[in-house]
């Protein structure tokens, strides 16, 4: 297994294996967003209790998904490059954060503007929304963690320990209104007897969330790229430092 990992973990591989998929893959997301939007703002039914607000929902539920989804794909690089020491790991994790607080940043800002119809609050301190909260700290101290620390081996290690820590937060995010008595609404979509929302509302909220997955997945490959032309350049200027 490590030798497959460092076979296709191979920067220069990568890249060119990203550059090729690049194109193709940010048409299809434009497409799904494209599609998306339309049976999400025009095809789709105003909810019979929520009316035009359910709308919220096909933005507010994709960035939640994402905010927890991105991170677990962002624990599992860090975990890749504690175990096998390759410096993409650390790279693609790196890349993910700015986009999983993006993400988790959307999530609250929308579950805000969607809680006051409907809990005549913009915020409660609500387990689901605390703990997403946390979450987004998390981000943002993994972000800061790399900003302050010069020597890229020493931060790959001190931000991976820290994202493998911060990964106790997803399962309480996840049972949070099973473990306690919250306003936040149980899953709707993930259960084991099924949806419990109309088709109607379903499709194009699957449909959306593919889209959003799509775009965080091209914007970590351009991230992730543009990282390591940025180490490729650094080392270059080290490089030529040296010779001089």
């Amino acid at each position: 297994m490590a030798k497959s990992i460092q076979r296709f973990a191979n920067p220069a591989r990568f890249m060119a294996l990203s550059g090729a998929v690049l194109p193709w893959l940010s048409a299809v997301t434009a497409l799904t967003l494209a599609v998306g939007l339309y049976l999400a703002l025009i095809a789709s039914p105003p909810d019979y209790q929520q009316g035009e607000t359910v709308r919220m929902m096909y933005v507010h539920v994709p960035s939640a998904w994402l905010a927890s989804a991105g991170y677990a794909s962002m624990a599992l690089a860090c975990a890749v490059g504690l175990i096998w020491r390759h410096p993409l790991a650390f790279a693609s994790a790196k890349a993910m954060a700015p986009l999983g607080a993006a993400f988790t940043f959307l999530a609250l800002v929308t579950g805000s503007l969607w809680g006051k119809p409907m809990w005549g609050a913009y915020w409660v301190w609500d387990a689901r929304l605390t703990s997403v909260l946390v979450l987004f700290f998390i981000y943002l101290g993994y972000i800061a963690l790399w900003d302050v620390i010069e020597d890229f081996g020493r931060a790959a290690k001190a931000t991976s320990i820290l994202c493998l820590a911060g990964a106790v937060n997803l399962p309480i995010i996840r049972f949070s209104v099973d473990w306690w008595n919250t306003l936040h609404q149980p899953a709707s979509v993930a259960r084991l007897d099924g949806p419990a929302i109309h088709s109607s509302i379903l499709t194009p909220l699957l449909v959306m969330a593919l889209g959003f997955t799509l775009l965080f997945v091209v914007l970590t490959l351009v991230r992730t790229r543009t990282e390591i032309l940025v180490r490729r350049a650094a080392t270059l200027e080290l490089q030529r430092a040296g010779a001089v």
